[in-house]
């Protein structure tokens, strides 16, 4: 058996990708790769946040990955979206965007069900017997 993750090597990769999301959005003009669609960054942006607030929440285990925990997860992913929009409007040359916002969101609740139907299954082939 395996020993627990701590908390610091669960919320750690959390807290850095939030500092690189606010990092970014304090430029005035962020790097961006090639013809992609701003909301499409959004999107992937806030889906691999949630995606780590959800190996948090869950304590690092497909087992842990319960309703709750993905709930929690979408939730700090997307409050975090509000607040980056909020912090964009004293960036100059940058704006809060609702559409934004919502690619946010969207990306969140993608990660965070896809990785929940994962839990699921996790869970149910823990709890069938061996054959």
């Amino acid at each position: 058996m395996t020993a627990a993750p701590s908390r610091l090597s669960l919320w750690a990769p959390v807290g850095a990708c939030m500092a690189l999301i606010f990092w970014l959005s304090s430029m005035s003009s962020p790097p961006s790769p090639g013809a992609v669609n701003d909301k499409v960054l959004h999107f992937a942006a806030y889906g691999g946040l949630a995606t780590l607030c959800l190996r948090a929440t869950s304590g690092g285990r497909l087992t842990g990955l319960t309703p709750r925990a993905a709930l929690v997860a979408w939730l700090l992913a997307t409050g975090y979206g509000v607040t980056d929009e909020l912090h964009q409007r004293y960036v100059p040359h940058r704006t809060a965007d609702v559409a934004d916002l919502v690619a946010d969101a969207l990306g969140a609740a993608v990660a965070v069900g896809g990785l929940g139907a994962s839990g699921i299954i996790a869970r149910s082939r823990a709890a069938q017997p061996p054959r």
